[in-house]
């Protein structure tokens, strides 16, 4: 798609760099597909009911073979959802604060989903700087 728009409007038009919100959306969606590889049998992703990358997620999973759902990181993870896996994957949406990840973790932990392994399909070394008018004030 992203060729056929370059072939209809010439040279102007500009791809988004690695260093966009994209790219840290792409890794995450690698990153389940690899856990449902592993065996992950059911998918929680941390985010907004209103977050199309979260749905996104979701999806992903979904289509990887796994039982997947959204949760907002902040509710109790009920016995019914986690009844019959043995190994849950646990990821979030790029804007996700990670003390949502963490309290999540924990809940997992307490239920006793408390062997950690983190999946890691790409290194992320992206900062993004703030606009000017904020970093000023």
């Amino acid at each position: 798609m992203v060729d056929a728009l370059s072939d209809h409007v010439g040279g102007s038009l500009r791809r988004p760099h690695a260093d966009d919100i994209c790219y840290a959306t792409q890794n995450r969606q690698d990153a389940v597909k690899e856990m449902v590889e592993q065996g992950a049998t059911l998918i929680l992703v941390i985010g907004s009911e209103n977050s199309s990358n979260a749905q996104r997620l979701v999806e992903v999973a979904q289509a990887a073979g796994a039982v997947a759902t959204l949760v907002d990181g902040e509710g109790a993870l009920g016995e019914e959802l986690l009844a019959g896996h043995e190994t849950v994957g646990l990821t979030a949406g790029a804007s996700t604060p990670e003390e949502l990840v963490r309290a999540t973790a924990d809940k997992l932990a307490q239920r006793g989903f408390d062997t950690l392994e983190e999946v890691t399909v790409a290194r992320e070394h992206v900062h993004f700087r703030l606009p000017r008018e904020v970093a000023r004030a």
